[in-house]
């Protein structure tokens, strides 16, 4: 492997103009693309396997066009204070603004609240539905205006006007703003890392070219693969974190090669041969945990991840290829390690850094380092006790929305229950009586807890199928909404002469984070089980991968306890702009266990690996430990401040699944490389001590060599610089 990448690298480096012409071409055809590509428009979420989703396709096939994917928005009405919505003048203004609703071009139809019972028992609430004929991503600017024109018309006759349903839902903003402080923060912690702007400017260079083709590309094929905006929002989070690190750990090993008097074109083969050897693997550990995603066998969550996981990709290849030939363009400009310590001081022995005294302070106290990270980050993560999981909806969203605002009004005036209604689907198409089978379970239902209203049911034109809407007393996301499902699911539906499904937005949302709760611990054995298989193939032991898994449980735990306690119990809430606590998005502690583990193998990948260098190349393992953290712990802690910086841009989106994911990501980066990788892993390793590097020796070999750390280059130079050949001398 490094051999291989050593002649890359030198390639690369010889060969600029034509590998930066590659990816500039790629970048221009997908960026073409993208812009030529059709709308994405909306995306459809199903759940295969779920009995929501089962009643979602009966209703599809037996009720043809009646649950049409179109848009829906509902404008919610309340009277001034003494008044009522039955008054005339109100009435008027109401009757004026369905009117003026049901001129427009997309819309299928416009229920008048008098005529369709939709005003609250006190009469100070009422609301119209709207249905489009196109989703709600794909409506004309000129429809959202229109709805937008009536409320603010009606709003003017002194009436309380809100709309709610996704009619006005537009495409998420990752927050642009806190994007760019974070990139703005990357760029100083490279500054300070790499010693000057050109070598700083060259990861962020790369990174950007890199999100550009993943992100485009997804853009491009949007339409045909039914992409939706978080799969790109994603991409571009993990893109941008990722190829800047990548670039980052090789720019910095090309530097510390030529500090060692090699000159620029094998430095940067070097470089690549070695610390390119690192960013193959922990690129293949986050590409394994995202594409791995898969087997919880939620279509949206498989696109999510396999879209991230080829944006890795791209940043590996880019730092593999580009990287080395950009190395070539800067020349002089990028100066070796240390270069300027060495000026000042006049002598080449420089002070032993932060890294090195850190790593020796912890060997001299193992346990007691390893005793305080494990407790700390056990303490932490203490809140997941408490974890409620869930799926966000317009309650989740910021009191500034409008569609925030209509859900508060409908809960006011119509329940807490309304904003989530169960659509109950009974199959009869095998009974004797369908009627009769509907009366039964409609009836079973008004006798359970926790329902206010059960609409008589509905049956199709061939009378086999029939819908009821169930209204249940508690809000969505509230349990006891959760026990009326199950009631209905496991009480009603055995007494019944037919089948009996339960649908609609809450229930699949409760089918959802079961099914993915399920699908949990498989997950994690098949990502961590191949990490794992991997990181042995890599380290070449089977207690450093061991230690590995086990840290990162320890630091994704306590990220989930840290998200538990800022959107679950408001802890922070105020500084985050958390507006609104509730439950946990259901796909946040699978979401997180793929890309936290991904990204905790890049800093373990990272600093063992050189630490398996120095033991290798025949230091004791204490001192090894010394060495790994002396040349990359500086650069690891950079590469985490910069990942938590581009992480924690996207606090600042309006989107609370967006703020969630960035929190949860920032924080986990946060918990893994200062506290698992910096403390625990050196302490675990000080305990160990050569028994760290131990493999039975038929494992050995069987297992194929990899040469991550560079032996097969060292062998090489040796057999080069033979006196005893009659050879031209290169400088190693």
């Amino acid at each position: 492997m490094a051999t291989f990448l050593y002649k890359l690298g030198r390639l690369a480096f010889r060969r600029r103009h034509f590998v930066a012409l590659i990816w500039v071409a790629l970048l221009t055809l997908a960026g073409v693309g993208a812009a030529s590509a059709p709308a994405a428009g909306s995306t459809s979420f199903s759940i295969p396997g779920t009995e929501a989703q089962k009643a979602f396709d009966l209703l599809e096939q037996r009720f043809p066009g009646a649950s049409a994917d179109g848009a829906t928005g509902r404008m919610v009405f309340k009277a001034p204070e003494g008044e009522k919505m039955t008054d005339a003048a109100n009435k008027a203004t109401v009757a004026k603004t369905v009117k003026e609703l049901g001129d427009g071009s997309e819309v299928v139809s416009v229920t008048d609240p008098f005529t369709t019972n939709a005003v609250s028992k006190d009469g100070t609430v009422a609301y119209a539905s709207v249905r489009y004929d196109a989703p709600a991503m794909e409506l004309k600017d000129a429809t959202r205006d229109a709805l937008e024109k009536a409320a603010d018309e009606a709003r003017a006759t002194g009436l309380t006007v809100d709309v709610g349903g996704d009619a006005l839902q537009a495409a998420a903003e990752p927050g642009a703003v806190g994007e760019v402080i974070g990139l703005a923060i990357a760029a100083v912690v490279l500054v300070m890392t790499l010693g000057s702007l050109v070598a700083a400017g060259l990861p962020l260079l790369t990174a950007i070219i890199g999100v550009g083709i993943g992100v485009s590309t997804i853009t491009a094929l949007a339409k045909a693969l039914d992409l939706g905006d978080t799969t790109s929002t994603l991409a571009l989070m993990i893109g941008l974190a990722v190829g800047i690190d990548y670039a980052l750990f090789i720019v910095s090993r090309y530097r510390a090669e030529l500090a060692e008097g090699r000159d620029r074109e094998e430095a940067a083969g070097r470089a690549t041969g070695t610390a390119g050897s690192a960013v193959v693997f922990a690129g293949l550990t986050v590409v394994i945990a995202l594409a791995g995603l898969a087997v919880v066998n939620v279509p949206m969550l498989t696109k999510m991840g396999l879209a991230a996981a080829g944006t890795v990709v791209i940043a590996v290849l880019i730092a593999l290829t580009m990287i080395p030939a950009l190395l070539g363009y800067a020349g002089r400009k990028i100066r070796p390690a240390g270069e300027k310590r060495r000026k000042t001081t006049g002598t080449a022995l420089a002070k032993p850094n932060l890294g090195t005294r850190w790593a020796s302070f912890v060997i001299r106290r193992p346990a007691a380092v390893l005793l305080l990270g494990v407790v700390g980050l056990g303490t932490i993560a203490l809140p997941v006790s408490q974890l409620e999981l869930g799926l966000p909806d317009d309650g989740s969203q910021p009191t500034s929305t409008t569609q925030r605002r209509a859900y508060d009004l409908l809960s006011e005036g119509f329940g807490p229950g309304f904003n989530g209604p169960l659509m109950i689907v009974v199959d009869a198409q095998n009974s004797d009586d369908p009627k009769a089978a509907a009366t039964t379970v409609t009836d079973g239902i008004k006798g359970l807890k926790d329902v206010v209203t059960v609409t008589p049911a509905t049956f199709n034109k061939a009378g086999d199928t029939a819908t009821i809407t169930v209204v249940p007393d508690s809000k969505p996301s509230s349990t006891e909404t959760e026990d009326l499902v199950h009631a209905i699911r496991d009480d009603i539906a055995s007494k019944a002469d037919a089948d009996v499904l339960v649908t609609g937005t809450t229930a699949m949302n409760i089918d959802f984070s079961q099914k993915l709760s399920d699908a949990l611990i498989p997950y994690l054995a098949l990502v961590v089980g191949l990490a794992f298989l991997l990181l042995i193939v890599v380290f070449r032991s089977i207690l450093v991968p061991l230690k590995a898994a086990l840290g990162f449980l320890l630091s994704v735990l306590a990220a989930l306890g840290a998200v538990v306690a800022v959107f679950q119990w408001g802890w922070l809430g105020g500084v985050l702009g958390v507006e609104e606590t509730g439950p946990i998005m259901s796909m946040m502690p699978i979401f997180m266990v793929g890309v936290v583990f991904g990204l905790a193998m890049d800093y373990e990948v990272f600093l063992v690996t050189r630490m398996r260098e120095a033991y290798v190349h025949g230091e004791s393992p204490s001192q090894a430990i010394v060495t790994g953290f002396k040349h990359s712990a500086r650069v690891v802690v950079a590469a985490a401040v910069i990942m938590m910086a581009v992480f924690g841009g996207f606090i600042s989106s309006g989107e609370s699944m967006i703020k969630m994911i960035g929190f949860g990501l920032a924080i986990a980066v946060f918990f893994d490389a200062f506290i698992v990788r910096m403390a625990i892993v050196p302490a675990v390793l000080a305990l160990l001590g050569r028994r760290a590097w131990w493999l039975p020796k038929w494992l050995d070999r069987a297992l194929p060599n990899v040469d991550v750390e560079g032996e097969g280059l060292r062998t090489q130079a040796e057999k080069d610089t033979d006196p005893d050949e009659d050879r031209e001398l290169v400088r190693v």
